[in-house]
């Protein structure tokens, strides 16, 4: 089977070397902050990412071949004041026969931003409701920026991650139809590393801890590249609840620029982040994220799909 090979080739691969590269992919493969799922009906694969209102492309395998299906949200949001401007940073949930699209409003660097959601019963172009904000919003002055979201379920209860450098990552109990937050936000992660660049996180529970993965440096001026060292890399800590107490694997905090790195640039790999872990049947954990393909020429700047197996020898994730 295509996973079987794969996953061989990649622990041969990544004996060899420091990371394993990623796995294949064909079809839309150019992609940047994706989401993944797999739809409860049938298995198949969907795939969001930022740009073009929310893209959304299938796949029956996580290798592809990937085909492009639409948009989200074509005519944008109806949160106000941000009536136009596209959508950044999806996640997606699946709950009670209900898909939940979370999304970011913002603009580069700013910290005007505000998070929004929409419902779809079967996550197709053209079923998606937006139901709007939220509640989870940021301004100039704000403790943290309000992109980047991330919901988990937590027994019966649901809770949003979010954030993007300022403070950092924070947290918020959600109501429990998923639309709205309630309650107030509180940090679970921040660093000191490239002036506070953390976000895109993401939380995975397995066998008795939480752990979340963060994408640190950055993101997206790459033209010219930054310093070496300070671009796009994928970090994780640990707890054994999902919101807080999160350590590294040296039993630093998360709070404290704790952080032990999961992937990071190498060959052809340069910045890969802003992703998250999925459950596929028959291969196990898999990390997904997006990266630059230094094998692409002078295109330094356009992202592709990368997914690799998860090792959890010792119970850390390793690539």
């Amino acid at each position: 089977m295509l996973f079987t090979a794969v996953a061989t080739f990649l622990c041969i691969l990544g004996a060899a070397s420091a990371y394993a590269n990623p796995g294949a992919c064909s079809g839309d493969c150019g992609v940047h902050d994706p989401a993944v799922i797999r739809r409860a009906s049938d298995g198949k694969f969907y795939r969001f990412s930022t740009n073009n209102f929310i893209s959304i492309a299938s796949a029956t395998n996580i290798a592809g071949p990937w085909t492009y299906l639409g948009q989200g949200l074509p005519g944008g949001s109806k949160i106000s004041g941000f009536e136009g401007v596209d959508l950044w940073a999806p996640d997606i949930q699946y709950n009670n026969g209900l898909y939940y699209l979370y999304y970011s409003v913002s603009s580069f660097g700013s910290q005007r931003s505000a998070i929004g959601v929409a419902t779809s019963p079967t996550m197709d172009p053209g079923t998606w409701t937006d139901q709007g904000a939220t509640g989870v919003a940021s301004s100039s002055g704000s403790a943290y920026n309000a992109i980047d979201s991330n919901v988990i379920q937590v027994g019966s209860d649901f809770y949003m991650s979010f954030g993007s450098f300022w403070g950092d990552i924070y947290q918020v109990k959600m109501e429990s139809n998923l639309l709205k937050k309630s309650g107030s936000s509180s940090q679970i992660a921040w660093t000191s590393f490239g002036n506070g660049a953390m976000e895109g996180a993401f939380i995975y529970y397995r066998q008795g801890y939480y752990y979340l993965f963060t994408s640190w440096g950055n993101c997206c001026q790459l033209v010219p590249r930054p310093a070496a060292g300070t671009e796009y890399q994928m970090r994780v800590c640990r707890s054994t609840t999902a919101t807080g107490g999160y350590k590294d694997k040296n039993g630093i905090d998360c709070k404290q620029s704790g952080g032990t790195i999961v992937l990071e640039s190498h060959n052809y790999v340069y910045a890969p982040g802003h992703g998250g872990v999925i459950d596929v049947p028959g291969v196990g954990s898999v990390l997904y994220y997006h990266y630059v393909n230094n094998n692409q020429g002078t295109n330094q700047a356009a992202t592709y799909f990368g997914w690799n197996v998860i090792g959890w020898s010792g119970g850390w994730p390793s690539i």
